[in-house]
């Protein structure tokens, strides 16, 4: 038997928050669901070798052909989802979910004079108030324990509290602060039932309000010197912020709707859906497509929702979007009428497409983005890192610009500046599809007269080092790229075409990537070459002059920063001191120098003079950003 899984991720792809995971086999049924509250730790305990796990265990993972996971925001989300898909899927390895019971929740009786609140499993009490359900009796225990601290409901039984209303003397839980003890007359019926009211809406999320008011009344009881309140209060707020953290997928029963996140770069969108039905995660939905040019975040969430739907899934009546589309109102119609086909009953009921701004939903839609987001840098990675992917890139890249053989070394040029002055340069290198940081170099450009001279420049001097004219070690250096690329269109590639034929490296292959249209330009060409919007070979031009860019731009930031401290500090009476106190007074070079002396001259220990001085002294560089 081989002691490894084909299907194993690396450990890298999996991440570290927590999550909910689901083992498949080869028909696609699911095998088993797990929690975790670190899925790369959790998982990688699946993948240890296989004599070495129990035998249950390794029945499943050899029995499972594929595992997924998805990411939510705290361990007990984590746990919510789990029950919910393990109620939905009945995977046979999770024989603890086998019994017929029912599940846990915390419910408040609000259709009683005197509410109360406790752990029941039976639901259909009247007017009463539910929060869960909880696989685990011990979780919603401590949410009792912790929320009855801050919001004293009695949880006594009916006897008891006709006991003790009897005797005049309330139980334990009074004496100790969890009950406000209305059977001994210390609160009205009318007042306990408001912090009844007030527990109901901290469990349903609305608890921002609370917990500032909470934090008010310990400031001022901290002033008043009332000690002992103020660290009451202090429990108190942590108590709900403990339990709050615990609580944030817990949504009404009568909540349907699809949530859907996105996360986008400039060829590639992941989208996430959280298919929420009687307020539970009853299903995600992924996928990862390509994008249009220029789509805007409104036109794709509208592309977005009818791929979803025009295949016949299910539309609930509520459907949260990151984005709202320009054209909400008639798509909204849409889905509306799309809806109405599907089902006979609840015909009349419109589907409301809008954004989160609050609460447990704008929450839940956090967490669908950061499924989005994550998925999206998984899907990069593994276009970036695959051996079969960046083999393929290449060897389109070589049939697409006609090069010799494929581009084991690329080298990419870009140049920043600020306002034309302060000219830098940034060469990055990738072989065999890879970045090589130890390769990459930073240049300064004392003189110049604009881009393409720049340009220019930086090829000149990287190709003298293959004629051994560097007095550096030109270890790495020595041989000729298989591809050079400049960041820019076609006056920047003519120019770094001719610096290498002026250098006898004519034979050197070059091309050039226009960021707003991204097309691949080659010197003598009237027309660039459009690249397929999917191609890999697309993705590795973009990767590797977007990675040019962010080296020469943290070089210009980290240049521009260090000038000007050069600069203020050449003025007499500036030093280091009061240099610290003028840049973060303007939080900016840019600031500073639009500054007037008046406005100067108002940061503590400037006068009027030193500030007219300081403004002869950085004004003759003024100019605007850095090209970027």
């Amino acid at each position: 038997m081989s002691t490894q899984l084909s299907y194993r991720p690396a450990t890298s792809d999996i991440p570290t928050n927590p999550g909910v995971y689901r083992f498949f086999d080869s028909q696609g049924r699911v095998l088993y669901v797990g929690k975790a509250k670190n899925l790369r730790a959790r998982l990688s305990s699946y993948f240890a070798p296989l004599n070495t796990l129990h035998e249950r265990t390794r029945r499943m993972v050899t029995s499972a052909s594929d595992v997924k996971w998805t990411v939510v925001g705290t361990e007990f989300e984590a746990l919510q989802l789990e029950f919910t898909w393990i109620k939905e899927f009945d995977p046979p390895f999770n024989i603890q979910f086998r019994d017929d019971k029912s599940y846990p929740y915390l419910a408040i009786t609000m259709g009683e004079d005197v509410p109360r609140v406790f752990i029941t499993r039976r639901r259909g009490i009247p007017d009463a108030k539910y929060f869960g359900p909880y696989t685990k009796t011990w979780a919603i225990r401590e949410t009792l324990e912790q929320v009855l601290r801050v919001f004293p409901v009695r949880s006594c039984s009916d006897g008891v509290y006709r006991k003790a209303a009897a005797a005049g003397r309330p139980c334990l839980l009074g004496d100790i602060g969890r009950c406000a003890a209305p059977c001994a007359g210390r609160v009205t019926p009318e007042d306990h039932r408001k912090i009844a009211l007030q527990l109901g809406a901290f469990m349903a999320g609305r608890n921002d309000g609370y917990v500032d008011q909470l934090r008010s009344d310990m400031m001022a009881a901290s002033e008043a010197q009332e000690y002992e309140r103020a660290a009451k209060i202090r429990d108190a707020i942590e108590a709900l912020l403990t339990v709050a953290s615990k609580s944030s997928v817990v949504l009404d029963d009568a909540i349907d709707a699809d949530v859907f996140g996105v996360a986008r770069d400039e060829l590639t969108a992941a989208v996430h859906v959280f298919k929420v039905r009687g307020g539970r995660v009853r299903g995600v939905r992924a996928w990862t497509v390509d994008t249009e040019l220029d789509a805007s975040d409104e036109d794709f969430c509208d592309s977005m929702l009818r791929a979803a739907y025009e295949a016949g899934e299910e539309i609930p009546s509520d459907v949260i979007v990151p984005t709202l589309p320009d054209d909400a109102e008639a798509l909204s119609d849409w889905l509306t009428s799309v809806r109405r086909s599907q089902r006979d009953e609840n015909r009349s009921a419109r589907v409301k497409l809008r954004v989160a701004q609050r609460g447990t939903m704008s929450s839940l839609a956090a967490t669908v983005t950061d499924n989005a987001v994550h998925a999206l840098a998984l899907h990069r990675t593994k276009r970036s890192s695959d051996y079969v992917t960046r083999t393929t890139a290449l060897t389109d890249l070589q049939e697409a610009l006609g090069l010799p053989e494929a581009p084991l070394r690329i080298e990419c040029f870009d140049v920043s500046h600020l306002g034309g002055t302060k000219v830098v340069g940034s060469m990055v290198v990738f072989e065999d599809g890879l970045p090589k940081k130890a390769h990459y170099r930073k240049f300064n450009i004392a003189e110049t007269t604009d881009d393409t001279e720049s340009i220019a420049q930086l090829v000149r001097r990287r190709v003298a080092r293959l004629d051994g004219d560097a007095d550096e070690d030109s270890t790495g250096f020595a041989y000729p790229p298989g591809l050079l690329i400049v960041d820019g269109g076609r006056p920047q590639v003519e120019a770094a075409a001719r610096a290498l034929r002026e250098s006898g490296h004519g034979h050197i292959p070059v091309c050039g990537l226009a960021k707003r249209l991204e097309e691949v330009w080659l010197p003598g060409d009237s027309f660039p070459v459009i690249l397929p919007r999917n191609s890999n070979a697309l993705f590795l031009l973009q990767r590797v002059r977007d990675e040019a860019h962010r080296f020469a731009i943290t070089f210009q930031r980290a240049k521009r920063k260090s000038d000007i401290r050069s600069e203020l500090s050449d003025v007499p009476g500036v030093g280091p001191t009061r240099m610290s106190a003028l840049l973060n007074h303007f939080g900016s070079v840019t600031a500073l120098r639009s500054a007037s002396a008046e406005q100067i001259a108002e940061v503590p220990g400037i006068s009027h003079d030193l500030a007219t001085t300081i403004l002869t002294a950085i004004r003759p560089q003024k100019s605007g950003v850095a090209s970027e």
